[in-house]
Formats: C-alpha cells, sequence, structure tokens
C-alpha cells in the first residue's frame, strides 16, 4: 500500500469534511424544496419533462459505464499492462453510479415507492425497465468484482466470469439507456439507431477523465508519487486511448451536426441551427471541452504531460457534462404536438433545485471517493504483477 497518498491523511479528511458538508447542505436544500414545493421545485413542464437532473443523471451513469469498460481492458481482455488503473476503475465506476441514482430518486419523487413499484409492475414492453434491470445487474457486477479484488482473487475462473458478466451488464445498460433515447420517433432530435454507438463512446470518453483526474488527487496532482504500475499506465498507452477517443466523439458530434442541418426534417434542423449553434455556451463546451483536450492530446509530448493531463480531464468533464444537458434538452425544445408548423422553442433554465440536485450528486461522488481511498488500496495489482515489480526496482537501484 503506497504511503504517498494524499487521501488518507489529512488533506483527504479535510476534503471528505467539505465533500460531506456540501451533500449534506444540498440533500437538505433539495428535500425542503421538494416537500414544500414538489415537483415544481423543478422548471420542468409536461411539454419539457427531462431538464437538468435527468442530464446529470445520464451523465453519471454513462461515466460509470466508460469506467465499467475501461477496467475491462485488463480484467477481461487481458492487458496486463493496466492492471494498475482497474480497481480504482471499479470502484468509480460504482461510486459514480450510486450517485447518478440517487439524482434520478430525488428527480422522479416517491423514492422508496419506485424500488418495488418499477420491478414488480413488470412493465417489459418498457426501455425504462429493462434500464432498472441492467443498471441493478451493473450495479451488483460491480460489487461482487470490486469484492474479489479486495479478497486478492484477481485471475481465478469465477473472478474472469464476474468480470465477464460485469463487461455484458455493462454493455447491456448503457446500449439500453440510448435505446431510450434513439427509439422515441415523436423526438426526431433523438431518433437515431447509433446513438448506442455514440452512448459507448462517450461513456469511456468521460470515464477515462474521471479515471485520469481522481488518480492524480489520490497523489496530489503529483505523478512521481504513484505506483509505478499506475505511472506506467498514465503513461503508456491510456493517453493515446484517451485521445482516439476524443477524436472519435468530436467526429460523432460532427457527422449529427451535419446530417442534422441538412435534413429534410425541419424539428431536427431547428435545433441544431437555432437552438444547439445559437447558444455561445454549447459552442464554447465543444471548443474547450472537446477541440482543446483533443489538439493537446494529440501532441506525443503534451499528452503525457501530467500538467496537461489533468487540464484535459477537467475539459472534458465540464464539455461532456455541457453535451449531456444540450442532448437532453434539445431533444424537447420542439413542442411534442405542435411540431415546426408552431415551432417557437420551449424556453428552460435549471432551478436553484436543480442546481442543488447536480452538486448534491457531485459532493457524493467526492465524499464517497475519499472514504474509499482512506479504507481500500485502489491502486493494488494482483500479488504476483507487485512482487515483479518490487524486484524491478531493487534490480534498478
Amino acid at each position: 500500500m503506497s504511503d504517498n497518498n494524499v487521501m488518507k491523511g489529512g488533506l483527504g479528511t479535510g476534503l471528505l469534511v467539505l465533500s460531506a458538508l456540501i451533500l449534506i447542505g444540498s440533500f437538505g436544500y433539495v428535500m425542503t424544496q421538494l416537500m414544500t414545493h414538489g415537483h415544481a421545485a423543478f422548471n420542468v413542464s409536461s411539454q419539457l419533462p427531462w431538464g437538468q437532473p435527468i442530464s446529470t443523471y445520464l451523465y453519471f451513469a454513462l461515466a460509470s459505464s466508460g469506467l465499467g469498460l475501461i477496467a475491462s481492458l485488463p480484467l477481461v481482455f487481458g492487458f496486463k499492462q493496466y492492471y494498475g488503473i482497474a480497481k480504482r476503475a471499479i470502484f468509480l465506476a460504482f461510486i459514480i453510479l450510486i450517485s447518478g441514482m440517487a439524482v434520478l430518486a430525488l428527480e422522479l419523487g416517491h423514492t422508496f415507492r419506485m424500488l418495488w413499484a418499477i420491478p414488480f409492475n413488470m412493465q417489459i414492453q418498457s426501455a425504462m425497465f429493462w434500464m432498472g434491470v441492467f443498471y441493478a445487474a451493473d450495479l451488483l457486477f460491480l460489487l461482487w468484482k470490486f469484492q474479489k479484488m479486495e479478497a486478492g482473487d484477481w485471475d481465478s475462473k469465477n473472478t474472469k466470469m464476474v468480470g465477464i458478466a460485469s463487461f455484458l451488464g455493462v454493455l447491456l445498460a448503457s446500449g439500453n439507456l440510448a435505446l431510450i433515447f434513439g427509439m422515441m420517433s415523436m423526438r426526431p432530435f433523438w431518433f437515431d439507431g447509433s446513438l448506442p454507438i455514440y452512448f459507448y463512446l462517450t461513456a469511456v470518453t468521460s470515464g477515462m477523465a474521471a479515471l485520469f483526474f481522481f488518480s492524480y488527487m489520490a497523489y496530489g496532482f503529483d505523478r512521481s508519487k504513484m505506483p509505478q504500475k499506475l505511472q506506467n499506465a498514465l503513461n503508456n498507452g491510456l493517453p493515446k486511448l484517451f485521445a482516439a477517443v476524443l477524436g472519435l466523439t468530436i467526429l460523432f458530434v460532427a457527422v449529427r451536426a451535419i446530417t442534422g442541418l441538412y435534413a429534410n426534417n425541419p424539428e431536427v434542423y431547428h435545433v441544431w441551427a437555432d437552438y444547439l449553434f445559437a447558444s455561445p455556451v454549447y459552442i464554447l463546451s465543444l471548443l474547450l471541452g472537446l477541440v482543446v483536450p483533443f489538439a493537446l492530446m494529440m501532441s506525443r509530448t503534451l499528452r503525457v504531460n501530467p500538467q496537461v493531463q489533468i487540464l484535459v480531464s477537467v475539459l472534458t468533464f465540464g464539455g461532456l457534462f455541457a453535451e449531456r444537458y444540450f442532448f437532453v434538452v434539445g431533444g424537447q425544445v420542439i413542442p411534442l404536438f405542435q411540431g415546426t408548423w408552431a415551432w417557437n422553442m420551449i424556453q428552460y433554465t435549471p432551478s436553484a433545485t436543480e442546481w442543488a440536485l447536480t452538486i448534491m450528486g457531485s459532493a457524493m461522488i467526492f465524499t464517497l471517493y475519499v472514504l474509499g481511498e482512506k479504507y481500500f488500496n485502489l491502486s493494488a495489482v494482483p500479488e504476483q504483477l507487485e512482487e515483479a515489480a518490487e524486484a524491478e526496482a531493487r534490480a534498478t537501484a
């Protein structure tokens, strides 16, 4: 266990107290608003029912899926050079999914009723029913896989079976989440059979940003303090993979934008031309959140620079959060039953309660993450690899 992990010391305790206070304060504010105003505390309506809390849930759920897919590199496909990031990726995937589910539960209302009403109603023709099934399975397998690694069992037959099951669970969960949007023919902006591919791609991009940022944070943003296996992962293959998924994400956004602007469906055209590209925030999020990070990571020298990797992670965090928001809201701004013959767009700005839910989910991630760093060795690798690394270090000395 590395002694250089700053989350185990006073700095981690300070961050834990701060994030826990923000979590309690934001949760208390949300509950007060919900008890006094109900769902009216959100700036949504029957015409635009899904606001920022849904986009926050989408962002967290896909980031979790991305981390699960990244962890499958060593645990399912045998890329042993990435063992150093596997345990932290699994833990992050678990806590980010838990935080996303907490945001979704408070957005839906009747939090505890949904625990029995959704599964026992057996609405198997609903994609949302299967979203609950697949994400519950995803959560179970993530927990099971983490328990196996915590017990030192990385390579047994049972562990590999759990890893494969978890990988399939992630694919089914995020793919089904994409189909919830992609099958809505009445919402032409979302209606797209390629959305599962887009969701997998952006899931890995946001998961990569989370993995880089939280790995650096655990060691005081100093790569030299990290265990060698983790340093190797952040210094070799992962930056190239990060650059590749950023580039593919930009390509996918560009393809969707070009086809949208040339579409003969005015309900798609108006969203791109008069909502997304009319928004300076959207354009800035594309430039700063995707284009600039991609340009930085394409440089052979810059992409292995720790400061650049941290900057790219933060920019990508913000860029993809904005992308999720504009994707969810953009699909609803054209009135559903009026179409484009009376297409004045629905105006929406998140309320203070909706912002508080986003802050609450983020604070929950930080709180759980610091606890995880304090009580587990998230940089652990299989025992034989750890012994080999120590022998290599002694030989070098």
